[in-house]
């Protein structure tokens, strides 16, 4: 269909938000939502009002004369983004979404809100502190990498690592849950996968509704809840005998724990710690435009262009250094934790099974073991080519 300066055009129903350098706009119909500068509202504001393009653009020229004002490129972005009702009377059709968020309206704000408020946030820090006191007092209770060695057969310590990794990764999903409930919002946990592993994560889009000083804890919920396991799994360890089952999974739990905290420190992914600086800064697509800063030097980091808006740079050049320190922290907790552990798994629980009688279920666990570590290389590898095929 053409657009002239002679067309009409009618939105859909479009709610507008300040954010701290920009706008957000809701399309209230499918609960998506996009970041706009001011000179865009004021276009959208226009259109509503039904004035002509030629005397928008004219308008616009006139109040924006720093901006470079384009009404017909901007009509067919948001015909892109599907926010256009009508033109000259003709209906647009879209691929209408529903984004539902009804799982978890039934807990209710009240609930939500005695673990998030202006004091439980203090309360959340000043436990991370006494988690850090305590390890600082006794240098014992820092997690090490032989901690996730439990029991003797390695079956066990894979089934009690994944029993484990479920339960506080529902909790950490659920501390989510609860934050956005306190401020009177729908949520739920989804499951998502990152290539063949299946993974929890909550839907956060409805934080847009909310102004950015209030977004925060809902991307922290989760930590907050890591931070008080932490916190009751070290304390714990204090009164319980050193060599029992209970000291090993306490071991265990803060071990688990004590690794996914520090890689919310890895915002070279889009961790919870990620989202909390592009709340700050107010720039929405930080790692993006951070990836195509370090592009200049390290080409295999671009990814498609997104927009820049006036006075982000400081923050892109910001966090790409964080970028870069995100990938490093990812090596040394590798290079600490993982590869020792593998080391140990290999040096003292598969090789010796080798040599056990084929009856034995040393020998069957050293198997069962060995067909793991193959499993886990075989999708790396898959995924490296996979990934090589794409970008070729």
């Amino acid at each position: 269909m053409g657009i002239t300066y002679a067309s009409e055009i009618s939105l859909l129903p479009l709610k507008v938000r300040k954010d701290k350098h920009h706008y957000i706009v809701e399309d209230e119909a499918t609960g998506d939502f996009y970041e706009m500068p001011e000179v865009c509202i004021t276009a959208i504001e226009l259109l509503n009002e039904a004035i002509p393009l030629m005397e928008i653009e004219k308008s616009l020229n006139d109040w924006y004369p720093n901006e470079d004002i384009d009404v017909m490129g901007f009509i067919n972005q948001l015909l892109e983004l599907e926010l256009v009702k009508e033109i000259d009377g003709i209906p647009i059709q879209r691929s209408y979404v529903n984004h539902s968020n009804s799982t978890f309206t039934r807990i209710p704000k009240s609930l939500g809100h005695y673990f998030f408020n202006s004091i439980s946030s203090k309360l959340y820090f000043l436990l991370l502190i006494a988690s850090t006191g305590l390890i600082l007092f006794n240098p014992d209770l820092f997690p090490r990498y032989s901690d996730i060695f439990v029991f003797d057969l390695m079956f066990q310590n894979v089934l009690a690592l994944l029993v484990i990794s479920f339960v506080l990764v529902i909790l950490h999903e659920f501390g989510h849950v609860l934050a956005v409930r306190s401020e009177g919002l729908p949520a739920k946990i989804e499951v998502g996968n990152r290539l063949f592993f299946v993974v929890l994560e909550t839907d956060m889009s409805q934080v847009w509704k909310l102004p950015a000083e209030k977004r925060n804890k809902l991307f922290l919920g989760g930590m907050y809840f890591d931070i008080v396991v932490l916190f009751l799994a070290l304390a714990s360890q204090i009164s319980v005998t050193e060599n029992s089952l209970t000291m090993g999974i306490l071991k265990l739990v803060v071990l688990n724990t004590f690794i996914r905290l520090i890689f919310q420190a890895a915002v070279f992914m889009k961790t919870d710690l990620y989202y909390v600086i592009e709340n700050q800064t107010g720039c929405y697509n930080l790692m993006e435009n951070g990836r195509n800063f370090l592009a200049k030097w390290l080409p295999f980091l671009r990814v498609p262009e997104t927009e820049t808006f006036a006075g982000e740079e400081k923050f892109v050049r910001t966090y790409a250094s964080f970028y870069l320190s995100g990938i490093l922290l990812t090596l040394i907790i590798t290079a600490y934790y993982y590869i020792p552990q593998m080391i140990f798994a290999i040096n003292q629980i598969m090789l010796p099974g080798f040599f056990e009688p084929i009856t034995s279920i040393r020998f069957w666990d050293s198997v069962v073991f060995l067909l793991q570590i193959l499993l886990v290389l075989g999708l790396l590898i898959y995924s490296w080519t996979k990934k090589y095929r794409f970008s070729s």
